[in-house]
């Protein structure tokens, strides 16, 4: 029987929803090749440090630099997994994931960029917004079957999820 009383939302839950779904909206605007929506993103203070250890710091660096790469290089397309949300505070949170990149033309990832990535999210003004983002990449040295393993579970992503089609 229903009272009539709507259901409480736990507050967890939904931030933790709203965090997957920045992360999401990361890959998505990267997908797009969109520097500005990208930029959107993240938190005007912001910082990115790139599979090559390139560094960005604010959102405006963030949007300058991703918008010449975009204009330079047809990017790969990111396939991604998150391992783990956690919350450090109400308002802060850690992403860890694990992304491979589908080469533009191609279905299947590229394993030689396969990567580990780190987001540090807050949350301001009521929007969860990205303070710092870390590609780095999932080299596993002298450790072949951790990569083949990594490489086959993205790969189930890319064939299983609707989300992750690339155009």
């Amino acid at each position: 029987m229903n009272s009539g009383k709507k259901k409480a939302v736990d507050p967890r839950l939904a931030d933790e929803q709203g965090v997957r779904a920045l992360y999401q909206g990361i890959l998505e605007q990267w997908n797009r090749r969109s520097a500005r929506g990208f930029a959107r993103c993240f938190a005007e203070d912001a910082s990115v440090v790139g599979f090559d250890g390139s560094q960005m710091k604010g959102r405006a660096e963030i949007e300058t630099v991703l918008g010449q790469i975009f204009i330079d290089h047809v990017t790969a397309a990111y396939v991604g997994i998150v391992r783990e949300v956690r919350f450090l505070s109400d308002e802060v949170a850690v992403v860890r994931a694990v992304v491979g990149m589908v080469p533009p033309g191609l279905t299947d990832i590229n394993p030689a960029v396969n990567a580990i990535q780190t987001l540090v999210a807050s949350k301001r003004t009521g929007e969860w917004k990205a303070d710092l983002f870390q590609n780095t990449p999932a080299a596993f040295h002298g450790r072949p079957e951790l990569s083949d393993q990594l490489s086959a579970e993205l790969r189930q992503v890319l064939r299983s999820s609707p989300a992750a089609k690339l155009k």
